[in-house]
């Protein structure tokens, strides 16, 4: 699958990093987009971002056409600036762009939106992603897996979006298997 992963400027980037190192991993053709307000928060947090393949406001990424649409686009971790945008269209930048196509292409667009609580436009904000054909996905993760580590629980939560993009995932234990 050709796949675009962006990665904004909301705190848990380490979703964003962990989607992009499996699929990776699992040879699909990675594109990787990274937002200055990501930099800035790797920065603060100190996560290594991967190797971004273009920058928000480069406009030579094949997926900002709808003559090249990628199979699927996550934002990982989305924030709710982006969520906004992409919520009402305001195609900006290369993220919000590739993800106006992703919809308007009827490709596979999800959002793992990374904050709490959520005011009431936030809300409004997913429930026009999802009419619009994407997945909100609150990175919320579950502990029946019974986690021993912070990797524990970012693999949780990634392997939720790879069951979603329909990838094979061996990243946590299924509930009662």
């Amino acid at each position: 699958m050709k796949i675009l992963v962006a990665i904004t400027g909301a705190s848990g980037l380490q979703y964003g990093v962990r989607l992009a190192e499996v699929l990776k991993k699992q040879k699909h053709d990675v594109c990787i987009v990274a937002s200055d307000a990501a930099k800035a928060v790797a920065e603060y947090e100190r996560v290594k971002l991967p190797k971004a393949d273009y920058g928000e406001d480069d406009f030579q990424c094949p997926y900002v056409s709808g003559s090249n649409p990628p199979d699927a686009m996550v934002v990982a971790p989305c924030s709710l600036k982006t969520l906004g945008q992409i919520a009402n269209g305001i195609a900006s930048n290369v993220i919000t762009r590739s993800a106006e196509v992703t919809l308007k292409e009827r490709k596979k667009l999800i959002l793992l939106v990374r904050e709490t609580p959520l005011s009431l436009i936030a809300i409004e904000n997913m429930r026009r992603v999802a009419l619009a054909g994407g997945v909100v996905m609150p990175a919320c993760p579950g502990f029946y897996h019974k986690p021993k580590k912070i990797g524990d629980v970012i693999d949780f939560v990634v392997a939720r979006v790879l069951d979603h993009l329909g990838i094979r995932q061996d990243l946590m234990k299924r509930w009662k298997s």
